[in-house]
């Protein structure tokens, strides 16, 4: 923020405080109101510095450790922390060894993202920790140094089954290159790779491929991939979200990841649920409502919870007038009895998800709570940035499930577990598809 911008900053100083400052910014012949801005910016400016401006990058000197139960980690494409708050939560305790993760270095180019990962991720522990906040390049990944656990979400936008699927050709489509690059230079025991379920379709099926190829062959020893897609509905996020997740095991380790029994193919957890149980504190932070037009409160109140403004029996005045593509989350209402249709980082008006009853959108920690951020989990931004955040983010809860598994397959720990998406026939790195994700009326942005 700087102070020539128009972002409002809503702060009140105590009675007892406003009066002597009041007085000071008199003396000074300045307005308190500008006076107090100019504070608040210098402020944050300086918070936001101590954070994130911290060049050069001096990473510790990291020993490869030869024992199992303590993994250093590294994220690229972090994000807001997902998957980061998820690893910090993962732990296991096995023939009296206790597992777990401890980060080393993140990396995102979005400054809002870095702020937010880094407030909420590190602890006064984490002493080497670093959010690197630069655009991904091949000088970054030259600097990154050896982490056990490799993290990374790689863009989606090309991936996505919103908009158009550019694939492996897009902008961002390549972008999961610079994960193969680090792997090829450090070699670590494992890695973990997310996208949207849109990366099977993108160039017809071979961007997919290539990636998997690609990381197969990584490095010095190869990976042991286990490729699948996951459904966390299945295993209690109360959103219908269907994503990607490669884990690949260095193959000198010997060992194979298998996929975590779902949890809740019969059960699923509803939205109402994760939303008024328990209420949202009305000082919980990123909770603050969208403000709606007359127009949009009216069209809601036409649409049922579940219909979207196609389905709904809308007066002729409120209908859309959209010639393209019909998204089916526009306008969507929740279904408070089932979960939440996947939540989106991306879109303009009327794409923000819907409340069942109330005529509104849902605010960002109710988004927040669909993916399963506990409250305490404080976004940084604008409302928008926070949206954004939110949607491109892994649930906690989800991703928790998986990294759990991963120590548990390093502890030689056996668990429930389900066959993968996908059938590898070894000897030509190949990589069939064994189901398919064919529920179009979930959107994907992130």
């Amino acid at each position: 923020m700087d102070k020539n911008s128009n972002s409002k900053i809503q702060f009140r100083l105590p009675n007892d405080l406003s009066k002597n400052f009041k007085i000071v910014c008199q003396q000074l012949g300045v307005k308190p109101s500008e006076k107090l801005r100019d504070l608040m910016c210098d402020f944050l400016d300086n918070y936001e510095t101590e954070v994130l401006n911290r060049e050069p990058y001096i990473f510790p000197n990291l020993v490869k450790k030869s024992q199992f139960n303590k993994f250093s980690i590294g994220e690229m494409y972090c994000g807001p922390g997902g998957i980061g708050l998820a690893a910090k939560k993962s732990k296991l305790i096995a023939n009296g060894n206790k597992y777990g993760f401890e980060h080393i270095w993140a990396t995102d180019n979005h400054k809002d993202t870095c702020m937010t990962f880094q407030s909420n991720i590190s602890s006064p522990r984490d002493k080497n920790f670093k959010v690197i906040c630069e655009d991904i390049s091949d000088s970054l990944v030259e600097k990154l140094p050896y982490v056990d656990g490799f993290l990374y979400g790689f863009p989606c936008n090309d991936f996505s089954n919103v908009g158009e699927s550019k694939g492996l050709d897009g902008k961002y489509g390549s972008l999961y290159s610079y994960g193969v690059s680090y792997i090829n230079k450090n070699n670590p025991k494992f890695f973990f790779a997310e996208n949207v379920s849109g990366l099977s379709n993108a160039n017809s099926g071979k961007a997919f491929q290539k990636i998997l190829d690609e990381l197969a062959n990584a490095g010095n020893f190869g990976y042991e991939l286990t490729p699948h897609l996951y459904k966390f509905e299945e295993y209690g996020i109360p959103q219908a979200r269907h994503r990607y997740i490669i884990i690949g095991i260095r193959k000198d380790l010997k060992l194979k990841f298998k996929v975590p029994e779902p949890t809740h193919i019969n059960d699923f957890k509803n939205c109402s649920q994760a939303i008024l149980n328990p209420p949202i504190n009305n000082k919980c932070a990123n909770n603050e409502l969208t403000k709606q037009s007359r127009n949009v409160i009216e069209r809601l109140k036409h649409i049922k919870p579940g219909e979207n403004a196609w389905q709904a029996n809308l007066p002729e005045n409120l209908k859309l007038k959209v010639k393209s593509a019909r998204l089916s989350m526009i306008y969507k209402r929740l279904d408070p009895d089932k979960p939440a249709y996947t939540i989106t980082g991306s879109g303009g008006g009327g794409t923000h998800m819907y409340h069942w009853s109330e005529n509104r959108a849902l605010t960002n920690r109710e988004r927040a709570r669909l993916q399963t951020f506990p409250d305490e989990f404080v976004f940084h931004g604008s409302k928008e940035s926070v949206r954004r955040q939110i949607g491109m983010a892994v649930p906690v809860e989800g991703a928790r499930i998986i990294l759990e598994a991963i120590l548990k397959t390093f502890a030689e720990i056996k668990y429930a577990s389900v066959e993968s998406s996908f059938i590898t026939k070894k000897s030509h790195n190949v990589f069939k598809f064994d189901q398919s994700d064919n529920d179009e009326i979930i959107p994907e942005a992130g």
